[in-house]
């Protein structure tokens, strides 16, 4: 029955799945570049502007698709016809011959992907108990993204690049896409548009732009999205250069570097619940500043570090312990800030930006830098965009539920 504790876990779990699906497919060029960069001669400049160009235009899907969510009301519809085309531009990447054909095909990819995680936490924000409402969203964004996109997919793209080639490794990354889209559109049902007074729709009528301009005056907003921007920064950063890392400069062959960056997929997959599960017990604003401080140990233990592959894939574990923040920057605090009516919308907005130019502008200037200064130069930056981001976010206003009820003040939203 909907909205019974069954149909609210089985919706986290296809949710969870579809976008560890997404992540398949996004992650798998990261994974698969140690084949693909001798085949295409690509620079480290060009690397960058491949992870650069796919979130790109994931953020300008992100931006609009989940607009067009609110306003239709459609999320399945809508999610179901996303999920079928990022699959099938997962092919596009597998007969790619160039830098500026793969390059075409990143940016088609993310304009399929972009949409599909707004809609989603707006399915979860409706449809599952608010008490439960970050660690949902956690679990929806992070659980099946991390187990499947970075976990399993260097594991086995890597596995089948080696056995077979590249390119049917691309092959392979479709398959699944396919699957997940049928499981959604037989397994749940289209959420009910939430019920707008006629104040709010008078005010959801207006200009996207002057909405969004809105949305950013509020602190937590603006903050989400600063904190956002540094964030997906990092993580884009640190996929898109440090396979490559680990095989040229610290010597370790693709095998076990596939290992080694499971393990972020692997500790990302954890967090995702425990942090997001933490954040509903002691609030939002206390892992928001101190688990970018901690992210500083993975860059650090990629420099320093010179025991064996275990060990960095430990030191790597901890650090990566921030994963479990995204889904709380990108989802749960707006969603908690903003009326349910704007949710999609304003979720949009916290995903677009932190990808237009986090996602954007990260890469390539961690490849401009590797490219001038020699290829540790991204990790610098990697510490200094986690430096940054848990000082920023100690300007945070606490929206937890749980931790305001212990204090006696009443959730207000916007």
């Amino acid at each position: 029955m909907k909205n019974s504790p069954a149909y609210q876990t089985l919706l986290v779990f296809l949710l969870a799945l579809n976008f560890g699906i997404v992540f398949f497919d996004r992650q798998a060029l990261n994974a698969l570049m140690p084949f693909v960069e001798p085949e295409l001669q690509l620079s480290q400049t060009q690397i960058g502007l491949l992870a650069s160009g796919l979130s790109f235009s994931w953020a300008i899907a992100a931006f609009f698709v989940g607009r067009l969510s609110d306003s239709l009301g459609k999320r399945k519809l809508l999610l179901v016809i996303a999920t079928i085309a990022f699959s099938l531009c997962s092919f596009l990447s597998g007969i790619a011959t160039s830098f500026v054909f793969l390059f075409a095909a990143r940016l088609l990819m993310g304009a399929a992907e972009g949409g599909v995680m707004p809609i989603s936490h707006a399915m979860v924000a409706s449809e599952v108990d608010p008490k439960r409402r970050g660690l949902a969203q956690g679990v929806a964004q992070n659980l099946g993204s991390n187990l499947l996109g970075s976990f399993l997919a260097p594991v086995v793209l890597v596995a089948f690049a080696t056995a077979f080639s590249w390119r049917e490794a691309f092959y392979l990354a479709a398959v699944p896409g396919l699957l997940s889209a049928a499981l959604i559109w037989f397994m749940l049902e289209e959420p009910e548009k939430p019920a707008e007074t006629a104040e709010e729709e008078k005010a959801g009528s207006g200009n996207y732009f002057a909405d969004v301009a809105a949305a950013l005056q509020v602190r937590n907003m603006w903050i989400c999205v600063v904190v956002g921007v540094l964030m997906v920064a990092h993580f884009v950063t640190t996929w898109a250069f440090m396979p490559l890392y680990l095989t040229e400069v610290k010597g370790y062959d693709p095998s076990t570097m596939s290992w080694i960056m499971g393990s972020l997929g692997i500790a990302a997959a954890i967090y995702s619940f425990t942090i997001a599960g933490l954040s509903d017990v002691i609030g939002r604003k206390p892992v928001m500043v101190w688990l970018p401080l901690l992210a500083v140990l993975g860059p650090l233990g990629a420099m320093y570090y010179e025991g064996g592959a275990f060990g960095l894939a430990a030191i790597f574990f901890v650090g990566w312990a921030v994963n479990g923040v995204f889904p709380i920057f990108m989802a749960t605090i707006p969603s908690e800030t903003f009326k349910p009516v704007h949710h999609a919308t304003v979720l949009g907005l916290a995903m677009g930006s932190c990808e237009v130019l986090g996602g954007v502008f990260g890469p390539i200037i961690g490849g401009a830098l590797n490219d001038t200064f020699g290829m540790d130069s991204f990790l610098w930056l990697l510490i200094g965009l986690s430096i940054v981001s848990g000082f920023v976010a100690m300007g945070l206003k606490e929206t937890a539920p749980a931790v305001l009820a212990r204090k006696g003040l009443v959730a207000e939203t916007v």
